[in-house]
């Protein structure tokens, strides 16, 4: 699993873009700071096409289900995995997930 930099793409159900934003600055991969444990919470989500009759477009991230390392931490806290999974706060006929597309660097990895 790799490991997540500020500067991955990770996006709604719906391909809402999610705004990352690192915590700390002192351990980064290819030039980007890790992201952490609860980085991933809070942050803002644009361009969320879900519109729509009982429908409500994901504009923020909560809190995270997986994809913290169990081995790995920055400062105590665990750096997030390209496994990341979290739910927004979009209204839809389902809880709306938002993933990681892209972790933008294969050079650091954990095994969990």
């Amino acid at each position: 699993m790799n490991i997540l930099p500020d500067g991955s793409i990770v996006k709604c159900g719906h391909g809402g873009i999610v705004a990352n934003r690192a915590s700390q600055t002192f351990v980064k991969v290819q030039g980007m700071p890790v992201l952490i444990e609860d980085d991933p919470v809070g942050r803002s989500i644009s361009n969320c096409p879900n519109v729509g009759i009982g429908r409500k477009p994901c504009t923020t991230t909560r809190a995270v289900r997986t994809g913290y390392s169990g081995f790995v931490s920055i400062n105590g806290h665990p750096v997030c995995l390209d496994t990341l999974v979290g739910v927004t706060d979009g209204v839809d006929v389902q809880i709306v997930l938002y993933t990681v597309i892209n972790a933008e660097q294969t050079l650091v990895t954990v095994a969990s």
